[in-house]
C-alpha cells in the first residue's frame, strides 16, 4: 500500500454572497493550471425549500516521479445556498448567498504505484530507502506539497474576498 503523509490540513469558511459556478471553476482551473488531474469523487445536492446543501469531494493528483505523487483533497460543503440578485459594478447580476466551507488536505504519497509492496523484503527496503537514502528529497517534497496547498487555499480565499467586496451589499436580498 502506498504511504500517505498529510502535510497540511486546513479550511476556508465564509458566509455571504458568491458565485458558486465561477468559484467552482476558479478552484478547478487553478488545480489544472498547476498540473493536477482533478477527479470529482462525489457531488450531491439536497434541496430544502428555496435553499440547497451541496457536498463535493475532489481528489487532485500530480505525478512528481515514479515514486512520489502530490494529492490535494478538497471537501466542499455549502449550506443554505440560495439564488440572489445583487448590484455588481452598477448592474444587476444573479449570484448565490450561502455558507461555503472547503476542507483541504495536502498529501505526499510515496510508492503510489505500489512497486515495493508485493514482497515483504522490498517493503523493508522501502523504509530504509525513505529514511536514509532519499531523506532530503522526501523533506523537499513535503515542503513543496505544503507550499502548493497553502497557495491553493490563499488563492481560493482571495477569490471569495475579492468577489464579495465587488458587490453593493445594500442591494441584495
Amino acid at each position: 500500500m502506498a504511504e500517505k503523509d498529510t502535510q497540511f490540513s486546513g479550511k476556508i469558511k465564509q458566509k455571504g454572497i458568491f458565485d458558486f459556478k465561477k468559484f467552482y471553476n476558479f478552484a478547478y482551473d487553478w488545480l489544472r493550471d498547476e498540473n493536477y488531474k482533478v477527479i470529482e469523487k462525489n457531488y450531491t445536492e439536497e434541496i430544502t425549500g428555496d435553499s440547497k446543501k451541496i457536498e463535493i469531494r475532489w481528489i487532485a493528483k500530480k505525478k512528481i516521479s515514479d515514486y512520489f505523487q502530490f494529492v490535494i483533497q478538497t471537501d466542499w460543503l455549502i449550506l443554505n445556498m440560495k439564488n440572489v440578485e445583487v448590484q455588481k459594478e452598477g448592474k444587476k447580476v444573479k449570484m448565490n448567498s450561502g455558507e461555503p466551507e472547503l476542507k483541504i488536505k495536502g498529501i505526499l504519497v510515496k510508492d503510489y504505484e505500489h512497486r515495493w509492496e508485493d514482497i515483504p523484503f522490498f517493503k523493508l527496503l522501502r523504509g530504509i530507502y525513505d529514511k536514509y537514502i532519499i531523506r532530503s528529497r522526501v523533506e523537499e517534497y513535503e515542503d513543496k506539497v505544503l507550499d502548493e496547498t497553502e497557495e491553493y487555499i490563499a488563492q481560493c480565499k482571495s477569490y471569495l474576498t475579492i468577489e464579495g467586496k465587488s458587490i453593493s451589499h445594500k442591494d441584495y436580498d
